[in-house]
């Protein structure tokens, strides 16, 4: 954790070809701030398992800078309370690339506002990273703004 050069690429999820999903974690996440992005997210995993992060966010839609710290669980439920828009829940799923040590899909079914998204993200080493590309993958949203966690809380895919 600290501060990191964030590389992903995002994608819709083709449902019809959906892997079986391991034990998923739900998440919660609020904004602080859009300019620049701060956000707190609280993470209850499987048995009791339970964190919490604040981070702080640049500009960019593929690679940017992100600074992230664990903080208190119940510090941050207090702190979703400030959030400036609508919060956005979800439950994530890891999915770890075959032949590629240490990097995993992070499949998110949203709930809520967002209810009926489905996106799937790849944190990578570089931009030009060359990753395979399950079936299940659907059309690439990386570069659609409207697909940030921060632009889904702020416009809910409801109101779409």
């Amino acid at each position: 954790m600290g501060f990191m050069k964030e590389i992903e690429r995002k994608f819709l999820v083709n449902k019809e070809k959906m892997p079986q999903l391991p034990q998923g974690a739900k998440m919660t996440q609020g904004y602080l701030s859009f300019n620049p992005t701060v956000r707190v997210r609280t993470e209850e995993g499987p048995g009791d398992q339970r964190k919490a992060y604040i981070t702080i966010k640049g500009e960019g839609l593929v690679g940017r800078d992100e600074f992230e710290y664990d903080i208190p669980f119940e510090e941050a439920r207090q702190m979703l309370k400030l959030a400036q828009a609508s919060l956005v829940s979800k439950t994530r799923y890891r999915l770890p690339l075959k032949d590629h040590p240490g990097l995993k899909w992070e499949l998110d079914i949203f709930e809520g506002d967002n209810h009926g998204l489905i996106v799937v993200e790849l944190e990578m080493p570089d931009e030009n990273y060359d990753y395979p590309k399950p079936e299940w993958l659907g059309k690439e949203v990386t570069e659609d703004p409207a697909y940030k966690n921060a632009q889904l809380a702020q416009r809910p895919y409801k109101k779409w």
